[in-house]
């Protein structure tokens, strides 16, 4: 007694529906991609709400040209850890305020920043309040 299957089983591989996939998937990418903005930062100044505190502090400024005062008085950058240095020796805290234009080099923040680290004082950055 011969016994055989009925059903034959093909093993050819049919690559119309992984190529219906493959044209989907690609598709589905163009139509995303062109749909991401390609300008995706627009940076402002921060704005702030909070309670102002009115006490005699330091003040230290930036212009956008890169110059530094100390109150109303211009300072160069060299003088700057100086100057608050004997500014703040008899200040418990020792902390300052910093004003920074609004086009102002990261670079010069950052350098304030350091002197601060450096010396260990507090250091608050100055913003406008909300309107």
């Amino acid at each position: 007694m011969e016994l055989r299957s009925r059903n034959k089983i093909d093993p050819s591989f049919s690559m119309s529906s992984m190529t219906d996939i493959v044209f989907l998937l690609l598709i589905f990418f163009l139509l995303t991609s062109s749909l991401v903005p390609s300008n995706v930062l627009e940076l402002k100044l921060p704005k702030a709400d909070g309670e102002t505190v009115q006490q005699e502090q330091v003040i230290v400024s930036i212009n956008n040209e890169g110059e530094y005062f100390v109150g109303e008085r211009s300072i160069s950058k060299d003088q700057l850890e100086f100057e608050l240095n004997n500014l703040l020796q008899n200040v418990p805290e020792g902390s300052f305020v910093l004003q920074a234009e609004e086009n102002t080099y990261t670079k010069d923040i950052v350098y304030v920043m350091d002197v601060a680290n450096r010396n260990k004082y507090k250091m608050v950055l100055a913003t406008q309040p909300n309107e």
